[in-house]
C-alpha cells in the first residue's frame, strides 16, 4: 500500500518568556534579560552555540523593550544615530565584521552609552574571542557584561523536546522523550531535527509517535546521525 504524502503544514514556535525553559546552562542569560532595564551596562551580550536559546531570549527582550533588530551585514551602511534614537537595539549573531562594519559598531557602542540607549549583542562565541582588527573596539567589547549559554543538560534537553513537540501540537509519551534524550546529540539543533523527522514520518505513515517509530526512523544509538 503506498504511503501517504506528508505535507508540511507549518508550526509556530513559541517565543514568549513563559515558553523559555530555564536550567543551569542558561539561567545566567535569563537573569540578564530579566534584569532589564537595570542592566550592569548600556551594552550587554549573550553568547552560545547555535540553538542554545540566544534568538529566543533576544525575541523576549525585543517584545519587552520594543527593540529594533540589526544584522551584522547591515552595520556598515547603518544610520547609527537613527538606530540609537530607537533607544533599544539588538545586534544578532555577530561574527567577523569587516573594517567598515567594525567602525560602525565602534560608533554604535559609543553613541548608545552617550545617549543612554540599550544594545544587546548576540554571538556564538564570547565577544573577547571575536576576530577584530580595531583595537579600541576590541577593548570596548571585552568590557561588555555578557552571559554564556551552554549546551543543554539532560533535564533541559528533555524539556526542549517536549516544547518542540508541543509547538507542533503533538503529544508524545514520556518514554519517547526519554529515548530521544538518551540518544540524540546534546543540542537544540539535533532535537529540532529529530522532532521534525518524526513529525514527517508520523504524518506519512499515519502512525503515532512511539519509541518503535523513533527507533525505526532515527536508528539505533550507534547509527543515529542527529
Amino acid at each position: 500500500m503506498p504511503r501517504q504524502l506528508a505535507f508540511e503544514l507549518g508550526h509556530r514556535p513559541a517565543f514568549g518568556r513563559e515558553d523559555f525553559l530555564v536550567a543551569p546552562p542558561n539561567e545566567a542569560a535569563v537573569a540578564l534579560i530579566d534584569a532589564w532595564p537595570d542592566w550592569p551596562d548600556r551594552v550587554v551580550a549573550l553568547s552560545g552555540p547555535e540553538g542554545s536559546g540566544k534568538t529566543h531570549l533576544a525575541e523576549v527582550w525585543r517584545n519587552a523593550a520594543g527593540a529594533v533588530s540589526l544584522a551584522p551585514s547591515a552595520l556598515a551602511g547603518a544610520d547609527v544615530p537613527a538606530l540609537v534614537a530607537a533607544r533599544t537595539i539588538i545586534l544578532e549573531d555577530l561574527a567577523a565584521p569587516d573594517a567598515a562594519a567594525e567602525r560602525a559598531l565602534f560608533h554604535l557602542v559609543n553613541l548608545v552609552r552617550e545617549e543612554g540607549a540599550f544594545l544587546l549583542i548576540t554571538a556564538r562565541v564570547p565577544l573577547s574571542r571575536l576576530p577584530l582588527a580595531l583595537p579600541d573596539l576590541a577593548s570596548r567589547l571585552k568590557a561588555v557584561p555578557q552571559a554564556e549559554l551552554g549546551p543543554p543538560d539532560d533535564a533541559l534537553l528533555a524539556g526542549i523536546l517536549v516544547k518542540l513537540f508541543d509547538d507542533r501540537q503533538l503529544r508524545v509519551a514520556p518514554a519517547v522523550i526519554a529515548w530521544l534524550a538518551a540518544r540524540i546529540e546534546r543540542s537544540v539543533r539535533a532535537a529540532r531535527d529529530a522532532v521534525a523527522e518524526l513529525d514527517r514520518a508520523s504524518l506519512s505513515g499515519k502512525r503515532p509517535i512511539t519509541v518503535p517509530l523513533a527507533a525505526e526512523i532515527l536508528g539505533t544509538q550507534d547509527e543515529m546521525k542527529f
